[in-house]
């Protein structure tokens, strides 16, 4: 965040994360065979040159490492420029709801894309897309060689911000509440194996997913920002519970009357929609936390907690899977006991956040007074804080890193 190339502290690193993301997926188009065919039966035929799962992963590692490190700059602009709003929240807001909006947009088209010309056309354009950003960067009105705060006062900044109970209590419930919301892993392969969806039918269910993703954001937006934080997670943590509860339904196919593919696509799609309320509210009490002239390494920690406790979530979906035989030969035989007890199991799992609620100030005003309340520094809240952090993005890694070296060292199919 202090090293700047080129005298740009922001811009320099946007050209760098895009063109590194082209790349990463050119790699994956010049080194390997993404044509798909079929075979009589209709079922799809991968080439004898198809990527390896280490050679694909590889290849999306890089093409991730460098998107996210252009959003993060992106994401740094907003928290300094949100600084100076009168009524906190509203920039990010509009600027979500643009980003969601382009995510609403490439869903169907790609989806159809896909469907027409295969897994390359997809793979070409977001090879040339972030190419194409990069003349765009030219009117990106950046001071150049401005003053930046030394590596060890920033450091020190971030680490007095931590200890701060203004801080720690609420990305504690940030953490915790994330770290809850352990899905149901097996869903996916349920769809296909038991219920026939075909990839169509499930690329829709992403679609729909998307706009509500953006419908959630705008309610939030015109609607529920009126609302205290604890409120908005409160009823949308519980409408989220009735709903995948209701997963339950489906798997015992008890749909009353709706067809299958309708009863899950409504299921399924308004999860985003609670997912974009919530959305907000967090990146909002974020970008409060951070202290002026290190917005951006504030900012991208405080997201790194949030993402953390979301890939831990992920690492423990896949581990309790070999909890109950939720494998595809148990599909196949209609075995689904198992379905049903993982899907409660990870309903009262979500649904539980809701029990540190408490530890979320209710409005921007609550959050100020924490800085200024009794205790509210805490060495020992900020060493916690970082520990955990950090601990989760290594047990996260390690999951990640043996999905792709040894498919299955879980026991899940």
């Amino acid at each position: 965040d202090n090293v700047l190339i080129g005298g740009y502290r922001r811009k320099s690193y946007m050209v760098i994360g895009w063109t590194m993301a082209s790349l990463s997926v050119l790699a994956l188009i010049m080194g390997s065979d993404l044509s798909l065919s079929e075979d009589e039966d209709g079922n799809t035929i991968a080439p004898e040159g198809a990527p390896s799962i280490t050679f694909l992963s590889l290849s999306l590692l890089g093409f991730g490492t460098g998107f996210w490190m252009a959003d993060v700059m992106g994401d740094s602009i907003v928290a300094e420029k949100a600084k100076f709003e009168v009524e906190k929240g509203h920039i990010q807001a509009t600027c979500y709801s643009c980003r969601f909006f382009g995510l609403m947009v490439a869903s169907p088209f790609s989806t159809v894309l896909y469907s027409w010309l295969g897994p390359k056309s997809i793979v070409m354009l977001l090879v040339i897309i972030p190419l194409t950003i990069l003349p765009l960067l030219l009117y990106l009105n950046e001071q150049r060689l401005q003053t930046v705060k030394p590596t060890s006062e920033q450091c020190g900044e971030i680490w007095n911000t931590v200890c701060s109970r203004a801080v720690w209590q609420p990305m504690g419930f940030v953490y915790l509440y994330n770290v809850l919301q352990v899905g149901n892993a097996a869903w996916k392969q349920f769809l296909r194996t038991v219920l026939g969806f075909t990839a169509i039918q499930l690329n829709s269910f992403q679609v729909l997913a998307n706009v509500l993703l953006f419908v959630g954001v705008l309610a939030y937006k015109y609607y529920f920002i009126a609302y205290s934080w604890r409120s908005v997670y409160i009823s949308t943590t519980l409408l989220n519970g009735l709903f995948s509860a209701l997963q339950v339904c489906l798997i015992t196919g008890t749909t009353f009357g709706i067809p299958n593919y309708w009863f899950a696509l409504g299921d399924d799609a308004f999860a985003d929609f609670i997912g974009g309320i919530q959305f907000l509210p967090t990146t909002i009490m974020m970008v409060h936390l951070c202290p002026a002239g290190s917005e951006g390494a504030s900012y991208a920690m405080f997201t790194t907690v949030n993402n953390a406790a979301m890939s831990l979530s992920g690492a423990i979906s896949t581990m309790i899977l070999g909890i109950w035989d939720v494998s595809k030969e148990a599909f196949e035989n209609n075995e689904l006991q198992g379905m049903i007890k993982l899907t409660v199991f990870t309903t009262i799992v979500q649904t539980s956040g809701v029990l540190f609620v408490g530890l979320l100030p209710r409005t921007k005003e609550d959050l100020a007074k924490l800085h200024q309340g009794e205790g509210g520094r805490s060495r020992t809240g900020g060493f916690i804080f970082l520990a955990v952090t950090f601990f989760s993005l290594g047990y996260a890694l390690v999951v990640g890193a043996l999905n792709i070296v040894a498919p299955g060292w879980a026991g899940e199919s």
